[in-house]
C-alpha cells in the first residue's frame, strides 16, 4: 500500500503536493483538518504523512505528538518554510522523519518524491507495512 496523507491548511500547496504525488504512483488524501488525520493515521490508512506548519489552529509541534501517539511507526515529513527554529527543534524531538522546504520551483518536486519514496522503502524494509495490510 502506497497511500500517504498530505495535512496543510494551504489548499494551493495541498494540491501542488497531490498532483505531483499522484503522477509519482502513490495514492493520496489531503486534508485541511487535524481530525481528520488523526483519524486517517487511526485507522492506519496513511504511514506516511507530509504536514505542512499548521493545521487547523494548532502548530505542527503540538500534532505531530498527537500523530506519533496514534501510530509511533508513521513516517512524518515536514514541509515548512518559515517555522520558527525552536519550532523546528521540537518537532525533530519528537520524532519526525524529514524535514523539507515548500517546493518553489519544479525542480525542488524531487526532494519531496524522493524522501517520501525512502519513507515507503523504510517502512517495507521493517516489515511494518506488511503487518499493517495483515491486520
Amino acid at each position: 500500500m502506497r497511500e500517504l496523507l498530505i495535512a496543510d491548511k494551504d489548499s494551493a500547496a495541498r494540491k501542488q503536493m497531490a498532483a505531483m504525488l499522484i503522477e509519482a504512483g502513490y495514492d493520496v488524501m489531503v486534508t485541511d483538518s487535524a481530525v481528520k488525520a488523526i483519524s486517517g493515521v487511526l485507522t492506519k490508512r496513511a504511514r506516511v504523512v507530509l504536514l505542512g506548519t499548521e493545521l487547523d489552529e494548532f502548530t505542527s509541534a503540538e500534532i505531530v505528538p498527537l500523530l506519533k501517539q496514534c501510530n509511533r511507526k508513521l513516517m512524518i515529513i515536514l514541509i515548512a518554510d518559515d517555522a520558527p527554529l525552536p519550532l523546528i527543534r521540537k518537532v525533530r524531538k519528537e520524532g519526525i522523519f524529514y524535514h523539507a522546504l515548500r517546493p518553489a520551483e519544479p525542480e525542488d518536486e524531487e526532494e519531496i518524491k524522493q524522501v517520501v519514496k525512502c519513507a515507503m522503502e523504510s517502512l517495507t524494509r521493517t516489515g511494518y507495512e506488511r503487518r499493517a495490510q495483515a491486520n
